[in-house]
């Protein structure tokens, strides 16, 4: 959000002409308590996460980093699934967010 803002003011300024920016990132972190998946770990899950996965995503569905840890026991590729899942549905939210904020800026 804050690289688009300062892009626009480059703009506005004449310092650039082009805007260099083709679309949207967000991050998410995901993670097993049990059987349970849940997005947005706070510390305390994620000090208990059996499994802590964070997935970073781009605009088009892409996945850009997938990087999880089996903290408590390794983690099957079914909870992985769901955890990838639930982290589609993060992004879409935060990528939906963004765009609401970016255009009342």
């Amino acid at each position: 959000m804050a690289l688009v803002d300062a892009i626009g003011t480059l703009k506005k300024r004449g310092k650039i002409k082009k805007n260099p920016i083709h679309g949207q990132v967000a991050a998410v972190s995901v993670g097993m308590l049990g059987t349970e998946s849940v997005l947005d770990l706070d510390y305390a899950e994620d000090s208990n996460a059996d499994t802590d996965l964070n997935v970073v995503m781009n605009d088009g569905g892409g996945l850009i980093e997938v990087q999880g840890t089996a903290e408590g026991h390794a983690f099957h590729r079914s909870e992985l699934d769901r955890m990838l899942d639930l982290a589609w549905i993060g992004v879409e939210t935060l990528m939906q967010a963004q765009t609401e904020a970016l255009a009342k800026a």
